[in-house]
């Protein structure tokens, strides 16, 4: 958590697009290029967006491409961004750009926090944010770094002979820079004001500026991580948007139980799945706060989702009778373990059926009843999403279907105002996972109860096109202090994570 701040100091991010496509393959600068769903500067701006220690937001852009970011700001609605410019020709000239914009307006004496980061480096955490505002309480420059997992060498070249090492620098000393670079505004505008009387002034980042001509002051790292990678090559661009598949975002809890029915009470849910497990619980819930709930399965009322006439009938029911439909949930499915050579037809369709044409049904039928309400569709995953597994071909790829369902209506329905999510639980004690699995060590699973509250909380937020892992906690450490990374690299490595 970051530790308070002087009321006085205002944090500035500036985000410093003017880079091109070039490297990338592309015709228009990379950060406008699409991943997961939406623009790289899109990403990259809501992370500063979401920052509590973040006060405003300033872009620079590639000339000739304001008006693309601003439409960006716009429909997204970010509020922290106060101005949308073009930037320089190099790096240098782009953040001396951002150090004069700043200083208009700052009264004798006043200065302000700020944050350089590359647009293009969308995957950046809170966590790393507040480190830099954090040690801006003690440094006037800080820098963010990883270290070198590559033993870097030092080549020169003779002739036509190629390169040879000369020299290698001891790794442990060596680390990777990343951005933000954060400053006091007084420094980094004196180290560029020194910096101007250099002829042969040039630099690649702005802590380099400061270490050259002002090396009394000190630049303090904070440690990056793995994730805040930089989109510069074309294979960059296929890791992101695998990364931001995988990664998992906290849903934000209610502030207490009468945040529950203030939010719930009046409102229409229909789960489908919800006979039993964590589909029975959520309908359960959200009922005990307030809303209409029509809880539908096979063995309760007789619903098959599999039959697109059973999912139309019950929404139109629903409908009907409260006037109105808030939240679908579909919680439905079924798990077939075994080798697919060995499965017979009717397995497979069932399987197919069940796990993946019905929640296309469901998106589909509900659509119109959404768009009224501006409501949400809630599907379900399970981490063997990441990676299918022997015996689990026919689940693990209907449940990575689910998330790329999730992504693609989320952006297809943002117009309308239609949130789409998708939960992805880590092992949790439900009857399907005991028929498959038998009874396992007390302790080991999730409790359908903490799926069902979570679910809750992602239903009465405002995300969309999101996967939320679903986790025990670690008494020491909560789950969404976890970095993005380190929750999606949980999720790669859980073996049975099957809801």
């Amino acid at each position: 958590m970051s530790a308070p701040r002087d009321a006085r100091t205002r944090t500035t991010a500036v985000v410093l697009a003017g880079g091109t496509g070039q490297r990338v393959g592309l015709s228009i600068p990379k950060q406008l290029l699409k991943i997961a769903g939406k623009a790289v500067i899109e990403h990259t701006l809501a992370v500063f967006e979401q920052a509590p220690c973040i006060d405003d937001i300033v872009v620079l852009m590639a000339p000739g491409y304001v008006p693309d970011v601003e439409k960006i700001v716009a429909k997204a609605g970010f509020t922290k961004v106060t101005r949308v410019v073009e930037g320089g020709a190099t790096r240098n000239e782009t953040t001396e750009r951002a150090i004069s914009l700043l200083g208009e307006g700052l009264a004798e004496g006043e200065d302000r926090n700020v944050l350089f980061h590359d647009a293009v480096r969308p995957l950046l955490s809170e966590h790393v944010i507040a480190g830099c505002v954090d040690a801006l309480e003690r440094y006037q420059a800080v820098d963010v770094a990883i270290p070198s997992a590559d033993t870097i060498i030092v080549t020169r070249t003779h002739g036509d002979d190629g390169e040879f090492i000369t020299d290698i620098p001891d790794r442990s000393r060596l680390r990777r820079g990343q951005t933000p670079q954060a400053f006091k505004l007084s420094t980094i505008r004196r180290a560029y004001e020194v910096a101007a009387s250099d002829p042969n002034f040039q630099a690649t980042d702005d802590c380099s500026v400061v270490l050259k001509y002002l090396p009394d002051v000190p630049v303090h790292v904070v440690a990056g991580d793995e994730y805040n990678m930089k989109v510069t090559q074309p294979v960059d661009v296929f890791i992101a948007d695998k990364l931001f598949q995988l990664a998992s975002t906290a849903a934000p809890a209610q502030a207490d139980e009468a945040a529950y029915r203030e939010l719930l009470s009046g409102k229409t849910m229909v789960v489908f799945g919800g006979s039993y497990g964590i589909g029975a619980d959520i309908a359960e819930m959200a009922e005990g706060y307030g809303a209409t709930v029509y809880a539908l399965g096979r063995s309760t009322t007789g619903t098959h989702v599999e039959d697109p006439e059973h999912v139309d009938d019950a929404l139109s029911k629903a409908y009907a009778e409260t006037g109105r439909i808030d939240y679908v949930v579909n919680t439905a499915g079924v798990l077939r373990i075994g080798k697919l050579a060995e499965t017979d037809n009717s397995t497979i369709q069932e399987a197919l059926n069940v796990n993946y044409l019905a929640p296309v049904q469901i998106a589909r039928a509900s659509y119109k009843y959404l768009v009224e309400t501006k409501g949400q569709l809630l599907l379900y995953t399970s981490s063997s999403y990441t990676r299918g597994r022997a015996e689990y071909s026919l689940y693990s790829s209907t449940k990575a279907a689910m998330v790329n369902l999730t992504q693609a209506l989320a952006d297809e329905w943002a117009g309308e105002g239609i949130r789409v999510n998708c939960v992805n639980p880590e092992r949790t004690a439900t009857p399907m996972r005991t028929k498959a699995f038998g009874e396992e060590p007390a302790g080991s699973l999730l409790s359908s109860e903490a799926v069902a509250r979570t679910s809750l909380d992602v239903l009465l937020s405002e995300l969309t096109g999101h996967v939320i892992d679903v986790r025990q906690q670690d008494p020491t450490r909560g789950a969404s202090e976890a970095s993005g990374f380190e929750q999606a690299l949980a999720a790669v490595l859980d073996r049975h994570g099957d809801v």
